[in-house]
């Protein structure tokens, strides 16, 4: 499969995300069909030039190349169950789910004769097909590859290999840090309304900090590095200092009525790694602690 070939394709959910790539597809020349459970939500796409189909299974059996953009992996089962043949089909499930979860649907797809790909698209909706726009992609090289020139309208792909569950991986990894941020900076504005002080001028300070933080924190490989060896050397900022910090935020948060569970969460690390020992260290080393949960809950 080229660049150059239009490729028939089919959508298979149409919220704002799968509206998004249906018009971009039907954009780059690529015949697309659709279906969605509330049939209205086609209707723009179909002035457009798409295709609608009444059933799943019409959805399925008009294109070998099947997008779904759907609120999990359940969705997946609950439209495509009656499907029992998917014999030729490549499935590219760009919903959201669990690793463990996303492993299991390429095995179901696969029993049924199916290729699948599962992808985690790190945009939203409106800068989907933008330069900014990447999505990460893992499994079968093969069906991969094949499919790589048409989804490449939607956003650059990084393709993680073969293990299946790397790209949500990677999807859940920087929504874990966009959500913390996200709360982090409400907490942050909450408190500072709490004593009546400047919202506005609070986040823009806010926001200037948190472009910061790749320079006080340093270059990621440094950071790879370190975690990799297990090396958390104490410098200025040491665990316990840190851990200090997130205590005052801590009874801030009680004095003025603000939420405390976000720096309660962080201040647990902080003492967790105090009593491992890593008091002297750096704040890297709160990465054996977290790992340390990780073990312990798998025994």
């Amino acid at each position: 499969m080229s660049a150059a070939d239009n490729i028939s394709l089919t959508v298979i959910g149409l919220g704002p995300m799968g509206q998004a790539m249906t018009r971009i597809l039907l954009g780059a020349g690529h015949p697309v069909t659709v279906w969605n459970r509330t049939p209205e939500r086609a209707d723009t796409l179909v002035a457009a030039g798409a295709t609608r189909t009444a059933a799943p299974a019409d959805a399925v059996a008009a294109s070998e190349l099947i997008i779904l953009s759907l609120t999990d992996y359940r969705a997946m089962y609950d439209i495509l169950e009656p499907v029992d043949d998917l014999s030729g089909r490549t499935l590219v499930n760009l919903s959201s789910d669990t690793p463990e979860n996303t492993a299991s649907a390429a095995e179901w797809v696969a029993r049924r004769g199916g290729r699948f790909v599962a992808g985690g698209i790190m945009v939203p909706a409106p800068m989907l097909g933008t330069d900014a726009a990447y999505v990460y992609y893992s499994g079968d090289p093969e069906a991969f590859h094949g499919v790589e020139p048409v989804v490449r309208a939607l956003g650059t792909p990084r393709y993680l290999g073969g293990d299946i569950r790397l790209a949500q991986l990677f999807y859940l990894a920087n929504l874990d840090v966009f959500l913390t941020a996200l709360a982090a900076v409400l907490h942050a504005a909450a408190l500072i309304e709490s004593v009546g002080g400047p919202v506005d001028h609070a986040l823009e300070d806010l926001y200037e900090h948190l472009t910061l933080i790749p320079d006080i924190i340093g270059p990621s490989g440094d950071l790879a590095a370190d975690l990799a060896t297990g090396r958390h050397p104490g410098d200025l900022s040491t665990v316990t200092m840190m851990g200090a910090t997130a205590d005052h935020l801590v009874q801030a948060s009680i004095d003025t009525g603000v939420a405390q569970e976000l720096p309660a969460a962080v201040e647990h690390l902080y003492d967790a790694a105090i009593v491992a020992g890593h008091g002297k260290d750096n704040w890297t080393s709160l990465f054996e602690v977290i790992k340390a949960g990780r073990e312990t809950r798998g025994r």
